[in-house]
């Protein structure tokens, strides 16, 4: 099993390759933070990613993307990678949301949490997104877009940890009952890699999962006069 996984959905951008044969496994990931040039830096990534695992596009099994929630533009160009990939490769797809790959990523950096955890993200403008998840990163809720005071009344009693940019923010809401954690915590594409093989599923599309309006609006249309 070759699977491609690429992330571009927050402040970082990743590509991954995990190869699996006759009880073997091999990970290559590479990762640069930024919060722009995503679109130019996808596709020397994935191009370092297949070099570095032995392999060529055309050997790949699944390509697996982040799918949203994140930046409008991020998450529509590891999305779009993804599909065109797929189409050129005969490889299928697999999608993720963004909070469950962070939330993986950070028990992949040895966090270890008690119980369940949430992963948070600041979304500005006063709003967070927010999923909850079981110590292992089984998705209990989310992700959801809510305000921090929200957010803290859908939080299990017995969690006590945030990770994430939104981490802080969250703490401060409960009356800093949370332990924040790992503030610059990123989807990762080894982290999505390593759910889409645990998964074994596939999907025909990947779709962008966007919780809140785009900024950019249409113009209005001009009122005609008589």
């Amino acid at each position: 099993m070759n699977i491609l996984a690429l992330d571009t959905s927050m402040g970082a951008c990743s590509a991954a390759v995990l190869r699996t044969a006759e009880g073997a496994r091999r990970l290559d990931a590479f990762q640069v933070e930024m919060q722009r040039g995503h679109a130019e830096a996808l596709m020397p990534l994935v191009d370092k990613a297949l070099t570095t695992a032995g392999i060529t596009a055309q050997d790949l099994d699944i390509v697996a993307a982040t799918v949203g929630p994140g930046s409008f533009t991020g998450v529509r160009i590891a999305i779009a990678a993804a599909r065109g990939l797929a189409l050129v490769t005969h490889a299928k797809l697999y999608g993720m949301d963004s909070l469950t790959v962070m939330a993986r990523a950070a028990l992949m950096d040895r966090l270890a949490p008690a119980g369940p955890f949430a992963v948070v993200v600041d979304a500005r403008r006063g709003m967070l997104y927010l999923g909850i998840y079981d110590a292992h990163g089984g998705k209990i809720e989310g992700p959801l877009l809510t305000a921090p005071d929200e957010a803290a009344t859908l939080l299990p009693p017995e969690l006590r940890l945030a990770v994430g940019s939104g981490a802080q923010i969250l703490a401060d809401a409960t009356g800093a009952r949370l332990e924040p954690a790992l503030p610059t915590l990123q989807p990762s594409a080894e982290a999505l890699a390593e759910i889409a093989l645990e998964s074994g599923e596939t999907t025909a599309m990947l779709r962008p999962l966007y919780l809140r309006p785009p900024d950019a609006k249409p113009p209005a249309q001009p009122v005609e006069r008589r």
